[in-house]
This record gives structure tokens, sequence and C-alpha cells, in this order.
């Protein structure tokens, strides 16, 4: 019960015990109805006990144990984990050199979640490739962004409704059969993350390094060009097979 909070297995064992059976109990009881060693017990219930989630008594020289409510105890785990998180965010990271190697991303969570700090880090640019449903999640950041004098561009795949002025919309239609789910982002022309689906799961990749910055960049504006191209001559575009043939073997 406890461990996913980080507690040891004896210690969800002795809680567990303590809350399933309702009464105050003592350490041999424990030992036999929680499977927690008697060598360990006195141990783990001194833990429980600095750590607040259980209470003790001395009754004609017995000491007895009872477990916090389930409800008490859910509102602490709370207020530790906030009170955890907040020193996290505190936490001061020194300033890192450029660092120009190539690092991996797996979980599409973790991903989501570098890609949102890179925009809230950002400094004088932004430039943002994606599907509407998955821009919708950073868009009031990039708003905000935006109104702050941060150059934002973004190319995005579907309609997206948005008070930024620099979009390039790919409406796509039935032939963009080929269209992969990705995402591309580049802030202050400095550092750069691109994730992709493989095998059914998000990977990603981000780095510093100059020359990936600088094409990835590159790569941005092909898919503005060709979203352009496609969408201002359609009519001619799709009707010549060859050409037609080109695009849609293309990621854009």
């Amino acid at each position: 019960m406890l461990q996913q909070f980080g507690f040891t297995q004896y210690e969800s064992q002795v809680y567990e015990c303590l809350i399933s059976d309702g009464m105050a109990l003592d350490a041999t009881a424990i030992v036999k109805q929680s499977g927690v060693p008697r060598a360990k017990v006195y141990e783990v219930l001194h833990r429980l006990s600095e750590k607040g989630l259980i209470l003790e008594s001395t009754i004609e020289k017995k000491r007895l144990y009872t477990a916090l409510p389930i409800e008490t105890t859910i509102e602490k785990l709370k207020t530790d984990f906030e009170k955890n998180v907040e020193k996290l965010r505190n936490r001061k990271r020194k300033a890192a050199p450029a660092d120009d190697r190539v690092w991996t991303l797996k979980d599409n969570s973790s991903i989501q979640s570098v890609l949102k700090d890179m925009i809230g880090q950002a400094e004088s640019s932004i430039f943002i490739s994606g599907w509407t449903d998955d821009l919708q999640n950073y868009l009031p950041l990039l708003e905000e962004k935006s109104k702050s004098g941060v150059t934002v561009k973004i190319h995005t795949i579907g309609v997206l409704d948005t008070s930024i002025s620099e979009v390039s919309t790919l409406v796509p239609d039935v032939q963009h059969d080929t269209l992969e789910r990705s995402r591309i982002i580049i802030v202050d022309d400095r550092e750069m993350l691109f994730a992709g689906i493989e095998e059914s799961k998000w990977q990603a990749i981000r780095t510093q390094s100059g020359p990936l910055v600088k094409f990835f960049t590159e790569f941005f504006y092909h898919d503005i060009a060709l979203t352009e191209i496609t969408q201002r001559h359609q009519d001619t575009v799709m009707k010549d097979e060859k050409i037609r043939e080109v695009l849609m073997n293309l990621r854009y």
C-alpha cells in the first residue's frame, strides 16, 4: 500500500496490519499479523512513528500501536509531497556550459515536460512544429511568451486557434496518408528537441549542437515552405502525378 509512496515493504506491511485490524496492537500481535520479523518490528515501528503515521501508547506496561486513519494519512502524504515538490522547484541549478552532445529521451509525459520547460526558458525565439491537438498542450505558454516579446513561429498540422500571428497551417486531406506524428522545437537558435513515434512509443533527441540546431531550423522552414506552396497551388500540385507522389512521400 505505502511502497508506491517511498516507504519500505516492512513499513507498508505494518501500516496495513494496523489499519486493517482497527484495534491497538502490541509488537507481538503485529509480528503475527504483518509477517514482519520480530527482529525488525521495533525498528519499523520507530520509523513509522517518526514519520507520523502511527500513534503509540503505554497501558499497564504494554506498548500499543495504532495507525492514523486512512483519510488523515492521505492528507499527510499529499502535504509532504507538495512540500517536496516545492523544495525541488526552488533548488538552484548551476548554469551548464554549452553541451553539444545528443541526448535521447523516452516516455511521452517526460518529453512533454521537457518541451514545456524549454518554452519556459526561451528568451528570444521559439520555433515549434506539431499536430494541432498536441500543440494545444503548449499553447497557453506559447501565447504568454509571444506577449512577452519572444518571437514565436508555429507550423501546425490542422487548424490552430491562437492569437500568435506567425502560424503556418497544413490542413491534411485523405491523400496525406504518410504524415507522421512528430514534434520539433528550436529555442533561442541554440537548443532543439525532435520527437517522433517509433514502435508505437514516443522517443526524442535533445541537443545544443550547432550543426543539428541549424539543420532542424532549416527543416522547420522546409516544412513551412512546402506547406505554403502546397496550400497556394494545391490544384496544380495535386494534378501533377509526379509532383504529388514526391510530396506525399515527405513527412511535412
